[in-house]
């Protein structure tokens, strides 16, 4: 009783009866939370800590075709589900089309499916048991993409990587640590039961126990017999490559439905790409004189590799121009995000275009659109470009460079592209010498990146704990505040529903390889302060607090929302999180007020109703009565609260239309290439 009174009291101080723009609120409450955490604050005890043995088979194993899922996997999300979860699971699956094979489609009344809902704690049954309706449960907590990532490969077949029959070859089980009556947690899966699926034991895993799992003190419960894995085993960032091979084998397959292309220039076919159109021509080279010194991906460190592809600007005359395009790429049409690393070293007025050579019935010879030009920015260090293309099936991406009228001492370079269709990231905040800020900064003070400015209007910003908050030393902890912009007299206000994700970016080379690590927060308008006078996320100059900026201005910054976890040291080591002493932060605000709606149910009670008729010669279907009451009343909520969202969302803009304002998403000056350096001891 009394340490709830103590968490009772730490929440109330988090949100204050003032709110400012030093209030902060840690969705993790200071922890670390890993599954097995979650689920025994919970109260649950499960196998192995999130295993939930299904009735209809207490074999859960992945050997057998019966457990394997037909693709795509129907799912659905049940109107149980917070609404940050469903983001965030929306975004886990996005990564599972990104890097497997795997796909999803929401539920439209196949016989098996997977229900997600939130339930006491994070957990799934293994593999597809043909019960109809497969329940797995993101509740409090699991609202992380790496932890759903973890369920769902659960529900497709995988075991907890320590738990396969060869697993004393590379760990040891301290037994005498594991807390009594825990240690069948520990029990090892017969290999006639599961399989390794020929995939070498992987420290990296999602699917790995971390070292103090059940234990009953500070002294781990599984030591790696390589002690390098020690701080390895057990994260929670996303996907290995040891995982991403066990779905692959296990499903046969190893198209992704979202990767399209990527392309280092390790190779001299450089990736099938062309030269195209100009009088001029881009080379593979490993240096340029007037920089880069190294390409990016290896940054010199591989002896014999590191290339990249640039245009010399200094030989060419004003126009000369090179264009450099991709092979054929075979895509669903649609939007698509190109993400490439670029580096400037020409004139000032050198320009490169994106363009885009799409092929279709209507322009078989192809036609060529202008994305993008770019032209000045930061010169002399390889930056990160994400660029939105919209793509036929069929097309090229071509990168056509234009020598300007200035001096020039090199040109342009590009590695490490990737094209998929995924969403891309609204805005990337470089971080330059973070080992020196890492070195200088004292636990307790932050980093502020410039303010940004999302699709829907709003201005927020994200702040960094390079060394952690001074209560949680040793992690770096990150946070998202509502910032006052240029449109605020016509956005509404308290902010509703908009999703922050925040990803530091592990600068791999091949977008199916990287372990970003995410943290997603939603702004719920109806959260107050603790006496209930003032919204938690209303109008910063309301709310927030007065910032002076170094060339005069200011603005105001709201309170903040976020995780002093979220990501230790040792795993901030553990991957291309820094890379030549840069980080890259990706950051987006969505809104997702759709969420708000049931996930249709229309048509699927149509299929529910047939599915009935025909299970009928099989036996009479349990709460058939109840079911159809179910559904009739789910489908007339759906009506309803539809109806509620379309009047909102039109009073909404006949308000913009009397004001007759315009929403500015980008302003020259407001979102700064380079960071300022702001700090606030704690």
């Amino acid at each position: 009783m009394e340490l709830r009174c103590c968490l009772l009291l730490f929440g109330l101080g988090l949100a204050a009866a003032k709110l400012t723009g030093e209030i902060e609120i840690d969705v993790d409450e200071g922890h670390d939370w890993d599954i097995l955490d979650i689920n025994e604050v919970a109260g649950v005890d499960l196998l192995e800590g999130d295993i939930q043995l299904d009735e209809a088979s207490h074999r859960n194993t992945i050997i057998g075709e019966r457990y394997r899922w037909p693709t795509p996997i129907p799912y659905y999300l049940e109107d149980s589900l917070d609404m940050n979860a469903k983001g965030v699971i929306l975004k886990a699956l996005d990564q599972y089309r990104l890097k497997t094979c795997i796909d999803f489609k929401p539920w439209k009344g196949e016989q098996n499916y997977i229900s997600v809902y939130k339930g006491d704690g994070c957990f799934s049954s293994v593999g597809n048991q043909q019960v109809g309706k497969q329940r797995l449960s993101i509740g409090k907590n699991c609202d992380r993409v790496a932890t759903v990532e973890h369920e769902f490969l659960h529900a497709l077949g995988l075991r907890h990587e320590q738990s396969r029959a060869d697993r004393d070859d590379y760990v040891d089980i301290m037994w005498d640590r594991i807390v009594p009556g825990k240690e069948h947690n520990f029990k090892m899966n017969d290999d006639t039961m599961t399989s390794a699926l020929g995939v070498p034991y992987d420290y990296s895993s999602v699917m790995h126990y971390s070292k103090m799992s059940f234990a009953t003190g500070s002294e781990p419960t599984i030591v790696t017999k390589i002690p390098h894995f020690m701080d390895i085993i057990g994260q929670r960032i996303s996907f290995s490559t040891g995982d991403l091979s066990k779905i692959s084998h296990l499903y046969n397959c190893t198209k992704s439905s979202m990767f399209v292309e990527s392309c280092h220039f390790e190779e001299e076919n450089i990736c099938g790409m062309i030269q195209g159109a100009g009088n001029k021509k881009w080379e593979r080279r490993a240096s340029v004189d007037g920089g880069p010194q190294t390409d990016f991906s290896n940054m010199g460190e591989c002896k014999g590799k590191g290339y990249f592809m640039h245009f010399s600007t200094t030989s060419a005359q004003p126009a000369d121009r090179a264009s450099l395009e991709s092979q054929w790429l075979y895509s669903k049409p649609g939007t698509h995000c190109l993400q490439f690393f670029l580096h400037q070293s020409g004139a000032s007025d050198d320009v490169l275009n994106i363009w885009v050579r799409d092929y279709d019935q209507a322009n078989p010879g192809s036609k060529l659109k202008l994305i993008r030009s770019i032209t000045g920015g930061v010169r002399g260090s390889w930056e990160l470009h994400a660029i939105t293309l919209n793509m036929t099936r069929k097309a090229r991406v071509v990168f056509e460079g234009i020598r300007g009228n200035g001096p020039s001492t090199g040109g342009f370079s590009l590695d490490d592209i990737n094209l998929s269709s995924m969403e891309c990231p609204q805005h990337i905040w470089h971080i330059r010498n973070i080992t020196g800020l890492m070195a200088t900064t004292p636990s307790g003070r932050k980093l502020y990146s410039p303010r940004f400015l999302s699709p829907t209007g709003y201005s927020f910003q994200v702040g960094v704990y390079l060394n952690g908050k001074s209560s949680r030393p040793g992690y770096m902890g990150i946070y998202f505040y509502l910032t006052s912009g240029p449109n605020d007299h016509n956005l509404q206000w308290p902010c509703p529903w908009h999703q922050a994700t925040m990803v530091l970016m592990d600068q791999q080379s091949d977008i199916r390889q990287q372990m970003n690590m995410h943290r997603m927060v939603t702004t719920d308008p109806g959260k107050k302060s603790s006496d209930g006078t003032e919204f938690y996320w209303d109008d910063p100059r309301k709310v927030g607090s007065k910032v002076s900026v170094s060339d005069g201005s200011f603005y105001y910054r709201g309170p903040g929302l976020g995780t002093s976890s979220f990501l230790a040291h040792n795993r901030l080591k553990s991957r291309n999180f820094i890379k030549g002493d840069d980080a890259f932060f990706l950051f987006s605000l969505e809104d997702i007020s759709a969420l708000l709606v049931s996930q249709s149910l229309a048509r699927a009670a149509v299929h529910v109703d047939d599915g009935l008729k025909k299970s009928a010669a099989q036996g009479p279907p349990q709460d058939t009565a109840t079911h159809a009451v179910v559904v009739t009343a789910a489908a007339g909520c759906v009506v309803t609260v539809a109806v509620v969202l379309i009047l909102i969302i039109r009073r909404r803009r006949r308000q913009q239309e009397s004001d007759r304002a315009v929403i500015i998403q980008d302003m020259p000056g407001f979102m700064e290439a380079s960071y300022n350096l702001y700090y606030m001891r704690l």
